[in-house]
């Protein structure tokens, strides 16, 4: 089964086609295409992502990206095409919102043959509203022109499809599902979710924990904004901490002073729940205690946060591990790329036996190719597709275990 996959859930514009094959036990996954913008730059200025500028910028990538995709796939065969006033008309009003969007998707269709794709899955969500929308337009008149089912998805299943594959040796375009014994618990760490998901079976999914106010990427970001670090936080705050820790291995006595004590917050309640928001409040005490801070100070501070986050994590593993008595864990989601995380994680948890399933590379980021390998999910558990005409609205709040 060949699906074009498109995801719009918040600041990555991406286009993939895959070619999906086999059940439950032997799911493959070859990437004829795939196609990402990343929008982090544009936000940058904001200090987060400001939905209006990801709702344009989606519509002015989409089709560009559709384009590479196609044409990486072989499926790009320039021929003119009759687009009748019906169909016109269709495609005009599904993207009547997104400015200039129907115009260069009528351009693309009107110059190409269909390609040789079975089904369109496109982000539902969780994600933000008038991004989706883009997503899920661009779908319909797409499956509209070409006759297609469509596939809608959400957008966490497709971060714990992204856990559970790795590359074929033989094949750096082949995903492979890697042997997973249910019951799974799933830990979706990104900039919108911080939830615990317990699966006894590929689409039996079960909300077991969740964060109370910010999510664990919002503390990495909200910490490295008050720290001055410019958006997207994460990654130069996990470098600086890297520093700080490299520092310490030494551990010289000078260093005391500059060492902030932060709490960990609901590591003792014995439940599945977390809170950030008093952990980034912690830090902004610190700051302003001490006002301009030297950049060793700043490197143990990020270094003192993210051991806080990940202290609380391994407790809360251990938790979940001893109530779901399961042997497999799956880390998904953008933030599951620090590289420290994964290594405590890891490192903590194959020690005692039990297997921990981490996205393969390229994939802990949102991405499309995650969506059409969820897609594919939906497919063999006989989920209806729906059509072009059907009603399918965004949800930006959409639950795993709905």
């Amino acid at each position: 089964m060949k699906v074009l996959s498109i995801e719009t859930s918040c600041d990555e514009t991406a286009v993939s086609i895959l070619d999906a094959q086999g059940g439950y036990e032997n799911m493959t996954f070859t990437i004829l295409g795939n196609a990402l913008y990343s929008q982090a730059q544009k936000h940058a200025q904001y200090g987060g992502v400001y939905p209006t500028l990801a709702k344009r910028e989606h519509a002015a990538n989409l089709t560009v990206l559709l384009e590479s995709a196609l044409k990486e796939a072989s499926f790009y065969t320039k021929e003119k095409q009759d687009i009748s006033k019906e169909q016109r008309e269709f495609i005009e009003v599904t993207l009547e919102r997104e400015p200039g969007l129907a115009l260069t998707v009528l351009q693309l269709l009107e110059n190409i043959e269909k390609p040789d794709v079975d089904a369109i899955a496109v982000t539902q969500g969780p994600g933000l509203e008038p991004a989706l929308w883009v997503g899920i337009n661009f779908a319909r008149a797409l499956a509209y022109y070409w006759n297609l089912p469509i596939l809608p998805v959400n957008h966490l299943e497709g971060h714990i499809i992204a856990s559970s594959v790795e590359l074929s040796p033989d094949n750096q375009n082949r995903y492979t599902v890697r042997e997973t014994v249910f019951p799974v618990l799933g830990l979706i760490i990104s900039g919108g979710h911080t939830e615990f998901v317990y699966a006894e079976k590929w689409g039996d999914y079960k909300i077991v924990g969740g964060t109370r106010d910010d999510s664990i990427g919002e503390a990495f970001d909200k910490v490295a904004r008050l720290l001055g670090i410019p958006y997207p936080g994460g990654p130069e705050l996990s470098r600086l901490a890297e520093e700080g820790r490299r520092t310490l291995l030494t551990r010289p006595a000078h260093l005391a002073k500059d060492m902030a004590t932060l709490p960990r917050p609901m590591i003792n309640t014995g439940d599945l729940d977390f809170s950030f928001s008093g952990l980034k409040t912690a830090v902004l005490y610190y700051v302003q205690e001490k006002g301009e801070l030297t950049e060793m100070q700043k490197k143990l501070l990020c270094t003192e946060f993210e051991e806080a986050v990940v202290d609380v994590l391994l407790k809360k593993f251990a938790t979940a591990l001893q109530e779901y008595q399961t042997q497999t864990l799956l880390l998904g989601g953008g933030v599951s790329a620090n590289t420290y995380i994964r290594k405590r994680i890891t490192n903590t948890y194959t020690k005692e036996g039990v297997s921990v399933f981490l996205p393969a590379e390229g994939l802990s980021t949102d991405n499309a190719v995650m969506i059409g390998m969820a897609g594919y999910l939906m497919h063999l558990r006989d989920h209806k597709p729906k059509t072009a005409q059907d009603e399918l609205k965004a949800n930006g709040n959409m639950k795993l275990d709905r």
